[in-house]
């Protein structure tokens, strides 16, 4: 077995979170969980979290504005964002009051008046609290379904795809599943538990 099959086993955040983003209905749920996981809080919490969003129906940019602050409040403190629960909030409302004005509610509409890719950055980067960490998070699991994301490969993709020595196109291909590596091996210098470690050229640490 190659590193790309493994690699190809290894879930990405939006397919853990049960998302297919070639849905046009879950590319707003991503960019959704995008925002939720670009915050200085745990995986684990942004998960939680967004699933307590779709349990309770609020999955698009009107249930969203209808169900109102205190309704997300109180979600965002259920899924443990006691600390950012209040701005969350905000963002997400003003965030999905953006979407309809400007893109009648469709983040396809987005995509499809962007220029370039560089183009859809920017755009995206007019949306509260998607700098480019977010931004990151968001397009690079839609590259390859939206003709225009074509972000910047992220410095923990990088050091993931040196250390199991592939090349820039493999590193763009499974940019996802080389974040996660980082994110729950590299980084916690956990190499017992890492799928691909029998590949790895440094199974110690990433710097």
């Amino acid at each position: 077995m190659s590193v790309e099959d493994k690699l190809k086993e290894i879930q990405s955040f939006s397919s853990e979170l049960g998302l297919d983003l070639k849905k046009p209905e879950d590319r707003f749920k991503w960019f959704l969980a995008s925002l939720l996981f670009a915050k200085r809080i745990s995986a684990e919490i942004a998960k939680r979290t967004f699933k307590l969003f779709v349990k309770e129906g609020l999955s698009s940019p009107k249930a969203l504005l209808e169900a109102g602050w205190d309704k997300l409040v109180e979600i965002l403190d259920a899924g443990g964002y006691v600390r950012y629960d209040f701005s969350t909030a905000s963002t997400i409302l003003e965030n999905a009051e953006k979407l309809l004005k400007e893109y009648g509610g469709d983040i396809d509409a987005l995509h499809d008046r962007a220029l370039s890719s560089e183009d859809l950055e920017k755009k995206l980067m007019k949306f509260k609290g998607f700098g480019p960490t977010a931004v990151n998070i968001f397009l690079r699991e839609l590259r390859g379904i939206w003709s225009k994301a074509k972000p910047k490969l992220s410095e923990h993709a990088l050091k993931v795809a040196e250390k199991l020595n592939l090349d820039i196109k493999q590193a763009e291909r499974y940019e996802p599943q080389l974040v996660k590596l980082y994110l729950e091996c590299c980084k916690k210098s956990k190499c017992d538990v890492c799928p691909v470690k029998s590949f790895c050229s440094s199974p110690i640490r990433v710097a």
